[in-house]
């Protein structure tokens, strides 16, 4: 069974600085029929205006990954991390028992488009850890990428809850698929471009929840394409 959920169903938020769509609830957007998917809470579609950002907040109990789209997402925290973002690299940060961090556009001069995503682990506490990785655009061309793992995998983050994510981009006619193991469920995200899940058209920033089906079949019949897969228990 495949559950859309279009682009434009999401809330969006606009602060001047901070353009944003949220595909689930989070903060003052609370929509009990969209408060996440299995383990999957939040997914912020963010634009940040140059040199502006989140400054100093805290988290705890919480897997976040951060995945740049366009431009630059400067990272500080108070474990010690100084660090960039860019595109084609993913970061993880395990809040465990707490962690202060902030995040602005490295640019003072263009806009930063980037993912927020938010996995709940799976047990409370521990403490706070930080991992960052950078790979070649050509590891997710018409073919999948792994992201972020709970089984350590090199080049993917660890995740403290057992899900795995998953990045392809298509170029122009490719197809590519994944199966789906049984008693577990996916949610797709369209990065950008047009493409076909099983058949179902879905354009840049819909998303889709997946549950009964064995296999993942996508296609992008028109132009280049980038999507995103939770594999979840």
């Amino acid at each position: 069974m495949i559950t859309l959920r279009r682009s434009s169903d999401r809330a969006h938020i606009d602060h001047g600085w901070l353009d944003s769509y949220h595909t689930f609830s989070f903060g003052a957007y609370q929509d009990p029929e969209h408060n996440g998917f299995r383990s999957l809470r939040v997914i912020n579609d963010d634009r940040v205006a140059p040199g502006r950002g989140f400054g100093a907040h805290a988290h705890r109990d919480m897997e976040i990954l951060s995945y740049v789209l366009e431009g630059t997402l400067a990272h500080k925290d108070s474990m010690g991390h100084t660090r960039a973002l860019g595109p084609n690299e993913i970061q993880r940060m395990s809040a465990g028992i707490g962690v202060i961090h902030s995040e602005f556009n490295g640019s003072e001069t263009e806009p930063v488009h980037f993912l927020q995503i938010w996995i709940e682990p799976d047990a409370t506490g521990g403490e706070a850890s930080y991992e960052q990785y950078k790979f070649e655009p050509e590891e997710k061309r018409n073919r999948w990428k792994q992201l972020a793992s709970n089984t350590p995998e090199p080049g993917a983050v660890f995740l403290r809850r057992d899900a795995q994510v998953y990045v392809a981009s298509l170029d122009p006619g490719a197809e590519i698929s994944r199966g789906l193991d049984d008693k577990r469920a996916a949610w797709i995200h369209v990065v950008s471009g047009d493409v076909t899940l099983n058949g179902q058209p879905l354009n840049a920033g819909d998303a889709a929840a997946v549950t009964d089906e064995s296999t993942l079949h996508f296609a992008a019949p028109q132009g280049e394409a980038e999507v995103l897969v939770f594999d979840l228990a």
